[in-house]
């Protein structure tokens, strides 16, 4: 973390990420099985095609073993399933990610819903996502996105020399994919906890209350510097693209107004460079403990049946 123009410290997501894919880059070679990360790309949506590439990449940077399986967005249902199966029996891939959205007519739902649990690393299916809500963390694949922000949290508290447990904390946003499973990171750690939505009367007034505050609604600088609490640690997670200052150009922004969140927070990430770089990090991380435990489950097979193995 570092000290901004204004009053806030800047909680820099790029180092943090950078020292996640270091440790797991670390971890995975000292493994007897390479991690196997498999990544499904259906259809040509650009802004997949950049994230995907970044998502090989980082895996290829960890020694992973890294899969990707382009397809046409004439790809049926049927189609993507079977190839979800076959790569849920593949012993060499411990991590499948079907890259979001999927062509119109493919039930995404019942898509990710085939991904066996323990090689669900982007943390949606059933399973992980109630083994978070009745609090077995250490069982579940948490999702990649609220994973990092809470790895944030904590380092932007101990910078603050603050304590997670007994603080409040105000999540606006409600998706399965970020504000649901942040809510129950933050209530692992002891936080009292708020989720808030556009349905919320007096949102301000609610926001403010934050000792906490994550921004998750996809909203164009929305949370605005009278919203935050003096001194509040703010979380924001909302990449947005908006009109540049030149004609035909755009820049990136987030759920929360920066320049007058700078003035009030008393830490914050930025955006870009915040809670971004930590999505595919931690995605890596899901991957390198998928194997861990596929490994683990091997060798106990192992002793069970020691016959069976030569």
């Amino acid at each position: 973390m570092k000290p901004s123009a204004g009053k806030a410290l800047l909680i820099d997501g790029k180092a943090a990420s950078a020292a996640v894919l270091e440790r797991v880059a670390g971890e995975a070679a000292g493994l007897k099985v390479k991690p196997g990360l498999a990544v499904v790309l259906a259809g040509e949506d650009p802004a997949s095609q950049v994230y995907v590439k970044s998502k090989g990449k980082a895996a290829h940077s960890c020694g992973f073993h890294s899969v990707q399986h382009d397809l046409p967005a004439t790809t049926s249902e049927a189609e993507l399933i079977r190839l979800v199966q076959a790569l849920n029996a593949d012993p060499a891939i411990h991590g499948i990610l079907v890259q979001l959205p999927l062509p119109a007519g493919i039930d995404s739902t019942k898509v990710l819903e085939t991904i066996a649990p323990e090689k669900d690393v982007d943390g949606f299916h059933p399973v992980n996502v109630g083994l978070l809500a009745t609090g077995m963390i250490e069982r579940a694949m948490v999702p990649c996105t609220p994973a990092g922000a809470m790895l944030l949290i904590e380092e932007a508290a101990r910078a603050l020399g603050r304590e997670i447990s007994g603080a409040e904390a105000v999540i606006v946003g409600r998706s399965n994919i970020v504000g649901k499973p942040m809510a129950q990171l933050l209530l692992s750690k002891n936080a009292t906890v708020t989720i808030a939505h556009s349905r919320t009367r007096d949102l301000p007034a609610v926001a403010r209350r934050a000792d906490i505050l994550v921004a998750a609604v996809g909203r164009p600088e929305m949370i605005r510097g009278d919203w935050i609490k003096p001194g509040a640690l703010v979380i924001d997670v909302g990449i947005n693209r908006v009109p540049g200052a030149e004609p035909g150009k755009t820049r990136l922004v987030g759920d929360v107004a920066l320049e007058e969140a700078l003035a009030v927070a008393g830490a914050i990430t930025p955006v870009p460079g915040g809670v971004g770089p930590m999505t595919i990090a931690m995605l890596m991380a899901n991957t390198l403990r998928a194997a861990k435990l596929a490994a683990a489950r091997f060798a106990c097979a192992a002793v069970a049946s020691p016959g069976s193995v030569e």
